[in-house]
């Protein structure tokens, strides 16, 4: 993963243009993509799909030629989307395009214009206090057009036709955890669950941030209740503990199958109520979709230092981080896989587990617990209670409940439900 967040690192992305779909093709190396090409003036619910931008180069030099600000040297250098300019100017006059970050001198902002025509340069602070000359020269050589809006998906069928949205935004230029390590995850989720033998399906979103995701549920209005759990995946590849943001129910079986999960891993965590801001999850919880969709992160949406900045580097993502996420990923989905609702077939006084060889440890396990989960089980299955509510209630991890369901199963005990 961290391999790959390197490869993707240089790529100036933004939410239209010829560095998305570089960054597409090189996640179709990993992982089947279908790729789909929307048309700018495109109606979109309340939105249109914009003009296409696309940039080769730009700068500003001072008097004697040397690059004082190089786009070639980091593709942050430049307010994303900025319309083309070719001019020779004043200070007094560049200084109303420059972004800096005074509390960080060094470090490079991460600004745009997406919705408004206007260009601009993003430098340090210690780079705007080093013009000293009284005209530079100025050089945006970008194109805005019509074009189109590129996204992809990676679909996984499964047995049944209910839905796992995964999703992430492809719009940020260089920034590693704000949206590359989103992406890294995703797509080695997606590879870990193609070699699976899968209940649901699954739907990768590889969107741009807003307008992308608009665009996807345009489109597909009608499919979009087929989605019975989602996650947006960003930031979260830094050395921050989880963040989990709740969907708009609060209540979806996401939102409880996360925060049993991060309860369950004993590390230090926070959970953070739905708000109609963030990512993407804004507009899949819209109120006209309101689809069970939750945040997976880490350090939480604008409140570290280095968010939409230089500093969110190839240094502020850790290997061993991405590792960790990429697990309770793959804990998320197995979970939504096992959680089952089944219906006791014998319910009236506990049905002798001795005769049937289930009053044992069977599995290498401490013999009482196992015994426990299977009375557990027993007692809740009555066509009401998923195994994820039987070992939120009885405290017992989710997978020795599941094994103690799968051996009531093959005894005749018990019968699934069709509630879940």
């Amino acid at each position: 993963m961290y391999s790959l967040i390197g490869e993707l690192y240089p790529i100036c992305r933004s939410i239209t243009g010829d560095g998305t779909r570089q960054t597409l093709a090189l996640l179709g190396q990993e992982i089947p993509l279908q790729v789909f090409e929307i048309p700018s003036g495109t109606q979109v619910l309340d939105w249109t799909v914009p003009k296409e931008w696309n940039i080769r180069d730009a700068y500003i030099k001072d008097l004697s030629g040397a690059r004082i600000v190089d786009f070639q040297k980091c593709n942050l250098h430049v307010l994303n989307y900025s319309t083309p300019v070719n001019a020779v100017m004043p200070l007094a006059d560049l200084e109303q395009h420059l972004y800096t970050l005074p509390d960080h001198p060094a470090w490079i902002p991460y600004r745009t214009s997406y919705y408004s025509e206007k260009w601009g340069f993003c430098l340090s602070e210690e780079q705007r206090q080093s013009l000293q000359d009284e005209r530079y020269e100025v050089c945006i050589d970008s194109t805005l057009a019509d074009g189109s809006l590129t996204y992809a998906e990676c679909f996984l069928p499964g047995s049944i036709e209910d839905e796992v949205l995964i999703s992430c935004h492809i719009c940020h230029p260089s920034l590693c955890n704000d949206n590359l390590s989103g992406i890294a995850v995703a797509t080695f989720l997606a590879k870990h669950l193609a070699t699976l033998n899968r209940r649901y399906s699954y739907r990768f979103l590889f969107v741009p941030g807003t307008i992308g995701a608009i665009t996807w549920l345009a489109r597909n209005k009608e499919h979009a209740p087929k989605v019975k759990h989602g996650l947006v995946l960003t930031t979260i590849g830094d050395c921050s503990g989880f963040t989990y943001k709740r969907s708009r129910q609060g209540n979806a079986d996401i939102d409880r199958v996360v925060e049993y999960l991060l309860r369950e891993r004993s590390e230090a965590h926070s959970i953070e109520d739905f708000t109609p801001y963030g990512y993407d999850e804004r507009q899949y919880c819209s109120p006209g979709f309101n689809l069970p969709v939750g945040v997976l992160t880490r350090s939480f949406y604008g409140r570290v230092p280095e968010y939409h900045t230089s500093a969110d580097n190839l240094d502020f993502v850790k290997p061993q981080q991405l590792g960790a996420s990429l697990d309770l990923c793959r804990q998320i989905t197995s979970t939504i896989e096992h959680n089952r609702t089944y219906t006791n077939q014998s319910p009236y006084g506990e049905p002798q587990l001795g005769k049937r060889g289930l009053y044992r440890s069977t599995g290498g396990r401490d013999p009482e617990l196992e015994n426990i989960a299977r009375l557990w089980v027993l007692n809740f299955s009555d066509g009401r209670y998923s195994l994820l509510d039987i070992a939120e209630r009885s405290h017992l991890p989710f997978t020795l409940i599941c094994d103690a369901a799968e051996a009531l199963l093959g005894a005749g005990l018990l019968r699934e439900s069709n509630c879940h």
